[in-house]
C-alpha cells in the first residue's frame, strides 16, 4: 500500500510543478496529502486530483473554479461533477473562442503596423 504513495518530492517531479506550487495547492485545499510527522504522502486520490487540477489549468480555469468543481464530487458525486464539467467546459470554450478572435485581430493589426513601418523606412532610404 505504501508503495502506491508518492513523497512530496516525487509528486513535484511527476507533475512537473515546483514545491511552492504544490504547497499552495495544499494551502487552498485543492490537495489533502497524508501526513506522517513532517512528511507528506500522496495516494491515488491526490494524484487523480492533481491530474484534474493540471488539466483545468491547461484549459485556463482559475484555481477557485477548479476547487469548487472538485468539491462537487466530494459532496454530490461523479454524475453531478460531470454535469458541472460540461457547463464549465462550454463556458470556457466560448471564452477561449473570444480570446482567439481578439488574438487574431491583434496579429493582423501588428502585421499592418509592421508593414507600414517597413514601407516608411523604404521611402526614407529611397
Amino acid at each position: 500500500m505504501a508503495e502506491d504513495r508518492l513523497t512530496f518530492k516525487e509528486m513535484c517531479a511527476e507533475f512537473d510543478v515546483t514545491p511552492r506550487t504544490l504547497r499552495y495547492y495544499e494551502y487552498i485545499e485543492l490537495l489533502h496529502p497524508d501526513r506522517e510527522g513532517r512528511s507528506r504522502f500522496y495516494g491515488a486520490r491526490e494524484r487523480a486530483r492533481m491530474l484534474l487540477i493540471m488539466r483545468g489549468r491547461k484549459f485556463g480555469f482559475p484555481l477557485e473554479v477548479i476547487r469548487q468543481w472538485l468539491l462537487i464530487y466530494e459532496h454530490e458525486g461523479t454524475e453531478s461533477q460531470m454535469k458541472a464539467w460540461v457547463d464549465l467546459a462550454n463556458e470556457q470554450l466560448a471564452e477561449l473562442s473570444d480570446q482567439r478572435i481578439q488574438l487574431e485581430e491583434a496579429i493582423e493589426e501588428l502585421k499592418l503596423s509592421r508593414d507600414e513601418t517597413v514601407a516608411s523606412l523604404a521611402k526614407s532610404k529611397g
